[in-house]
């Protein structure tokens, strides 16, 4: 079979890759790259089938494996705003349902209180429990009086 028919089956299962992302046809359009060397050198038929039988196999059964694991892992580190999330932070001023002020890793941040019926006093313990633009969401570290 000519090199270019092998080609043109590689980018085939590609665009299908792309679509579905199961990553069983970008495996496979490897494969039809390695069998495409394999008919540019020369080889017969024959052994275009085993090049892509063998390359098929070696993705679907050695990489795929490891790649879906990778995949499904959770990044170990958060960045950005979303490291601050559950950090501990202290009031530098009274923080209530619409603003507030807390000091957060060094940083003073606008703050306002998870729950809108509490009003929390300088110098309480808050932890963040999100940050929404440039203020942090809070609420005690401790039952208020």
């Amino acid at each position: 079979m000519p090199w270019f028919v092998w080609l043109l089956a590689a980018a085939a299962l590609g665009v299908v890759e792309f679509f579905t992302l199961t990553l069983v046809f970008g495996l496979l359009a490897g494969a039809a790259l390695v069998a495409a060397v394999v008919a540019g050198v020369g080889v017969g038929l024959l052994g275009q089938l085993l090049a892509l039988a063998g390359a098929a196999a070696a993705g679907l059964l050695l990489v795929r494996p490891v790649a879906l694991r990778h995949m499904t892992q959770q990044p170990l580190t958060r960045e950005g705003t979303d490291a601050l999330i559950g950090k501990r932070a202290e009031v530098m001023q009274e923080v209530s349902a619409t603003r507030g002020l807390i000091k957060l890793s060094g940083e003073e941040w606008s703050a306002r209180a998870l729950d809108e019926s509490l009003v929390i006093p300088v110098g309480a313990l808050v932890d963040v429990m999100e940050i929404e633009g440039a203020t942090a969401i809070v609420y005690p570290r401790e039952l208020l009086p």
